[in-house]
């Protein structure tokens, strides 16, 4: 892995945190929805937020 500024590492740190905070609403939405449709969508939601963490945490290794 190449050498990344700390500039650049502050902005990951952030957008991993912001994928963090989304997936956590998504999944309490998810579990509070009545509706079978806005359940799944909020369920897609948090799987993608935590796709995303984790595609970035890669750039970290």
């Amino acid at each position: 892995m190449s050498n990344i500024s700390e500039l650049d590492l502050q902005n990951l740190r952030h957008l991993i945190g912001g994928f963090d905070t989304t997936h956590c609403k998504m999944q309490a939405y998810a579990q509070e929805a009545q509706d079978t449709e806005i359940k799944q969508f909020f369920e897609k939601g948090a799987k993608s937020a935590m796709d995303n963490k984790q595609q970035l945490m890669k750039f970290l290794n």
